[in-house]
């Protein structure tokens, strides 16, 4: 498979469209309507679709994983938004140590898990395999 990507985009879905709205506001993403129940949102290269569309069973098993360069200052910048106290069903975890890195967890107001984190060195090198070139 001859494939170039440009980016991964996943669709996540919300209970309450116009408060998931808001909440990815909150957490410093920019946002591009694309119709009326669904919107991009981004951060740099990183993006995702939130639409209007609520599975309890989906939405509870989403997950999204965040590397990021600087995990306890994204933490402290998390908690600084006091958004476990905007946002009814939010919570913020605090950093787990684990042998391939480090994480926080994030919960939405719908219940998506967010693990955001940082890989240690041996663990970013992803091995190709024999069809990638």
């Amino acid at each position: 498979m001859n494939i170039t990507s440009k980016s991964i985009r996943p669709f996540i879905g919300a209970k309450n469209y116009q408060t998931s709205r808001s909440f990815y506001l909150d957490l410093g993403f920019k946002e591009v309507p694309t119709s009326r129940k669904m919107s991009y949102f981004y951060k740099g290269a990183f993006g995702f679709y939130l639409q209007e569309a609520y599975v309890k069973d989906w939405v509870d098993n989403s997950m999204i994983f965040l590397e990021v360069e600087h995990l306890e200052n994204t933490l402290v910048s998390i908690q600084r938004l006091k958004l476990t106290d905007k946002y009814e069903n939010v919570r913020l975890s605090k950093i787990v140590q684990n042998d391939w890195g480090n994480e926080f967890f994030l919960h939405d107001p719908s219940g998506i898990l967010w693990h955001i984190g940082t890989f240690k060195t041996q663990t970013k090198q992803v091995k190709k395999q024999p069809d990638e070139a």
